[in-house]
């Protein structure tokens, strides 16, 4: 029998990334017809993270020490925080009896010995989620990918295989550039390949808020790097990193590239504030068309904060001649809310027992089911074959920009 869902599915989801400046949330409505799951995104809301939220969040990431009472602390405010968001969306379009919530909460830790993820730590406890809104809620989505041999990421391979095509006739590209850039490669002759390539804007965030005493947090419009003037001599220093010499999959965070190992890098030069701006924009702009270029890619569909940075954009360009660069939009889902559907999808396939991971972009044993289930007031309907997806169409819907 075809994998048919009759019953539309109204599911809203929600991440916190490695900026931590904000979260990015989605109601959505799924239905699987014939392998090809249809989405119909609501509304697409972007909410500020307060200054508590984020200052707690800073004090306890790496390379910062805390303790278990800070950690509990800020896993309830966060849970709290993302179950008030779901309740709006389900309240504004789903007559607050949302289906499913899927949270990714915020990433702290990400553990990785060896090449090899062992552990992954997303604070936002789903009880306070379930709590709120009724629903089926499914959180901590990265571990049971890690179980399984994988590295938990990127997980936006799920939906970038989806929307690329499994085998098309030369290399396609979905480039994602949030705090820490990744990319999942399609081709005619290889299995789909997706890995974290380094820092996006992970230091220049870094940077930015060091020497602005917090009064900035990123390179707005890019400005900053459009002043400054790379500073070679740095530059070669950063790329010496060995990370960009391992194998894919591979997986990275904060816990490598944060501001204690920019200012190891800075010691005995002197460099001025907008000439490291631009040197770190060019470190993002070399790492990723040096993966472009080894893995000849002609197409790049780019989504994340990254993309509204022209500065950045223009020196990615520069660097990778004969490749089209373009926005993930034209592939039917607005860049600035991929991530969240990408988890709002996750959510759908979990209830329903299919799994949310493409084995070789994550470097796992075998494709999951993703996250830990809290149950909601009813069952969601389940699917009516065990066969996974093989497509995804977006729906004409709201879609704010």
């Amino acid at each position: 029998m075809n994998a048919v869902n009759s019953k539309p599915v109204n599911v809203v989801g929600m991440i916190s990334g490695t900026s931590y400046d904000a979260i990015e949330a989605v109601a959505v409505t799924f239905t699987l017809e014939d392998r090809t799951v249809h989405a119909t995104v609501r509304e697409h809301v972007s909410v500020d993270l307060d200054e508590g939220l984020r200052a707690g969040i800073a004090t306890i990431l790496p390379p910062q020490s805390t303790t278990i009472e800070d950690v509990c602390r800020l896993d309830t405010a966060i849970g709290q925080r993302f179950a008030d968001i779901a309740r709006d969306l389900s309240d504004q379009h789903f007559n607050g009896e949302v289906d499913v919530v899927c949270s990714h909460g915020q990433t702290v830790f990400h553990w990785v010995h060896d090449g090899h993820a062992l552990g992954t730590l997303q604070l936002g406890q789903g009880a306070w989620i379930a709590e709120r809104t009724g629903a089926t809620v499914v959180y901590d989505v990265r571990s049971r990918d890690v179980a399984a041999g994988g590295h938990g990421a990127p997980l936006a391979s799920l939906i970038d295989v989806l929307l690329l095509g499994a085998r098309p006739d030369h290399a396609r590209a979905a480039l994602n550039l949030g705090g820490i850039s990744n990319v999942t490669v399609v081709g005619p002759d290889v299995e789909p390949v997706a890995y974290d390539i380094g820092p996006a804007n992970a230091l220049m965030d870094a940077a930015v808020t060091w020497l602005s005493d917090s009064a900035e947090h990123f390179d707005r419009d890019g400005a900053r790097g459009a002043r400054g003037v790379v500073d070679d001599a740095l530059l070669n220093s950063l790329l010496a990193e060995p990370y960009y010499g391992a194998p894919a999959p591979k997986s990275t965070g904060k816990e490598l590239f944060h501001l204690d190992y920019l200012q190891g890098h800075l010691i005995g030069r002197h460099v001025e504030p907008d000439d490291l701006v631009a040197t770190l924009t060019a470190l993002t702009a070399t790492t990723v068309a040096d993966q472009l270029r080894q893995r000849d890619v002609r197409e790049v569909y780019a989504s994340g904060g990254g993309t509204r940075n022209p500065t950045l954009m223009s020196m990615l360009a520069a660097q990778s001649p004969g490749v089209r660069i373009g926005l993930i939009n034209e592939l039917g889902v607005d860049e600035s809310a991929k991530e969240a559907v990408l988890f709002a999808l996750i959510g759908f396939l979990s209830v329903q027992g299919l799994p949310g991971t493409v084995a070789s972009c994550t470097g796992a044993r075998h494709a999951t089911v993703l996250g830990a289930i809290l149950p909601g007031r009813y069952p969601v309907t389940q699917r009516d074959s065990d066969d996974a997806p093989t497509s995804l169409v977006f729906e004409p819907g709201k879609v704010p920009r």
